[in-house]
């Protein structure tokens, strides 16, 4: 006897076929919120349990989000799961970032079934119309004989070129029909990215640009590195004597604590890096689009023609000459580029062999904390404290270990991170640093869960309090799948970002970004972490050890920082912002 769905021995559900093309493609966990509309994939995942986790998530943007992290961390394309309309549009934050960021990412979604099509059925709508713009590629699967096909070419998709992501969808019907039970043949191998080679006759030109500098940077970043690519970006730095600074958010990509280190190029850089590269004779771009957080606005280098000559690297072609017209464009993928970056032959001496070093000095001046005026508030007892956060970034470089996975998402509240915290990255062997390029807010909590089942790390999260609140639930799928993390939430009762816009633009005049009210420490116990709010730089270090400690035992721990608005960036108060502002 047989259910209504069940297989012969000969036959198998096209469902089943689906998840056994995503384990022959080395994913072990798919992220998503279960829906009805692809029950035959997931009961995919109950016949293949032992080789690949649905892990349930609270919701589709969180789901996303640790698929987009997924990717980041493996390389091949993190996969999520989601069903029609409602759960395919919350999922659309996460293909956003992954499209922004460059990182490869498959997202599979349930539809109507095929006699119901373009009715407006039930949640139906257009996903060509709606994911064409945030998407590398968007296909149905109507056959299901087809799906290892389309799996496969997703999956390529994703990877080759600039990674990004890919749609597929899954109309219900198809998915539950019989399929042959012949993974030999249907099961197309598994997918490696392709190689694009740096031009011979370019890297001569290179060279020779090279030769007649006087003043030259590194920006390196963007999708598609690898350990491999970071060690030869490495030696080229070290060949030539080169300072190399990281692009926006991408800041594990060359070792933080090498001495040809000069800095991260992004939002709230060190002046002294942006005059440099303002100043450069010859600015080499290793992989990031060279988009507006990475370029001040497209300021540092002006768009389209840069007065400096420009070098872009990248592995898309349609990225090359987009938006800036390069005086040498070279497309490769960073492993290739990297590696034939390293065997261009160096001259004995540089000009620029002591300007490198002063670079790295100002980078490490930069990085030095500066002392804070004491900002007074109220906590519940009505006693005053003060957090200086610089103190705690150094506590977190000290105790965390260095292959921790360190995660945020979007606010000012990154800016501690981004300017204090000194990143090992991907020479080391691992990547370090899961940050959205796109600027999302609600990427950090459920990046760092997805992190800690990936890669077994212990995973740090730093989360504003309102960048919290859009993803925090997610610590209930870490909780339940046995998975935990560390996440410190600055509570400062306020969307700092747009506050301190506001003071800039409109000082005194408060409206719509205060968000008060949230007790974090309260609200991870309910979803199964220990929680603790502290009020004072004096109460870290012990809470940050003892949430280490948790880890051994699989509890994740929340650490609520109570911190007054006036800590607003890493440069200035937000009373400063306001007098500055009225007195223009």
């Amino acid at each position: 006897m047989t259910t209504p769905h069940s297989a012969p021995a000969s036959s198998k559900l096209a469902g089943h076929l689906l998840v056994e093309c995503l384990i022959e493609q080395g994913i072990t966990h798919a992220f998503g919120v279960p829906g009805e509309s692809y029950l035959a994939v997931l009961d995919g995942f109950a016949e293949h349990s032992e080789k690949i986790q649905f892990i349930t998530c609270r919701h589709e943007g969180g789901a996303a989000f640790m698929a987009e992290a997924a990717g980041k961390l493996t390389g091949r394309p993190g996969v999520c799961l989601v069903t029609r309309g409602p759960g395919a549009t919350n999922a659309a934050i996460g293909l956003h970032t992954a499209f922004q960021d460059s990182t490869p990412m498959v997202l599979l979604v349930g539809d109507v079934g095929s006699d119901m099509r373009d009715r407006e059925a039930f949640q139906e709508m257009d996903f060509f119309g709606f994911f064409s713009s945030v998407a590398k590629r968007v296909e149905r699967i109507d056959e299901a004989s087809r799906i290892p096909e389309y799996i496969a070419r997703a999956f390529a998709t994703a990877m080759n070129g600039r990674p990004g992501p890919v749609v597929l969808v899954l109309p219900e019907d198809m998915l539950v029909e019989k399929v042959s039970a012949q993974p030999s043949t249907q099961v197309l191998p598994r997918v490696e990215p392709v190689q694009a080679w740096s031009d011979p006759g370019a890297l001569r030109s290179l060279r020779s640009m090279l030769l007649e500098s006087q003043r030259p940077i590194v920006i390196a970043g963007g999708g598609g590195w690898t350990v491999q690519a970071a060690q030869a970006l490495q030696r080229f730095a070290e060949n030539w004597q080169l300072p190399v600074a990281n692009a926006f958010r991408f800041q594990d990509t060359f070792d933080n604590h090498h001495p040809l280190y000069a800095g991260d190029v992004g939002i709230g850089i060190n002046p002294a890096l942006a005059k440099r590269v303002q100043e450069s004779d010859l600015v080499i771009a290793v992989g990031p689009r060279l988009g507006e957080m990475t370029t001040g606005g497209y300021t540092l280098l002006q768009a389209p023609r840069s007065k400096q000559k420009l070098v872009h690297i990248h592995s898309s072609a349609e990225e090359l000459n987009r938006v800036y017209q390069a005086d040498l464009a070279i497309c490769a993928t960073m492993n290739a580029a990297a590696r034939s970056l390293e065997v261009l032959t160096a001259p004995i001496s540089v000009a620029w062999e002591a300007d490198s070093k002063t670079a790295n000095e100002q980078y490490r001046q930069w990085i030095t904390p500066q002392s804070l005026p004491a900002l007074p508030f109220d906590d519940e007892s009505g006693k005053p404290g003060s957090i200086n956060m610089p103190r705690i970034v150094k506590l977190l470089q000290k105790h965390l270990p260095q292959d921790a996975v360190l995660t945020n998402g979007a606010g000012n509240f990154a800016s501690w991170m981004h300017r204090y915290f000194q990143y090992h990255g991907l020479t080391k062997g691992f990547k370090t640093q899961v940050a959205p390029t796109s600027g999302s807010m609600g990427v950090g909590v459920p990046a760092g869960v997805a992190a800690n089942i990936l890669t077994g790390r212990v995973a740090f999260t730093i989360a504003g309090d309102g960048d919290f609140l859009m993803t925090g639930q997610e610590l209930s799928t870490a909780t339940a799948h046995g998975a935990a993390s560390i996440v410190l939430v600055l509570n400062n009762g306020t969307y700092g970002t747009i506050r301190m816009h506001q003071e800039r633009e409109y000082p005194e005049r408060v409206s719509g970004s205060s968000i008060a009210g949230a007790d974090f420490a309260k609200l991870a116990v309910g979803y199964g972490y220990h929680g603790v709010r502290i009020t004072h730089s004096d109460q870290f270090e012990a809470e940050l050890l003892a949430a280490l400690k948790r880890l051994d035992t699989k509890q994740g721990t929340l650490i609520e920082l109570i911190i007054s608005p006036e800590v607003i960036t890493t440069r200035g108060t937000l009373s400063a912002i306001t007098k500055q502002s009225l007195s223009k």
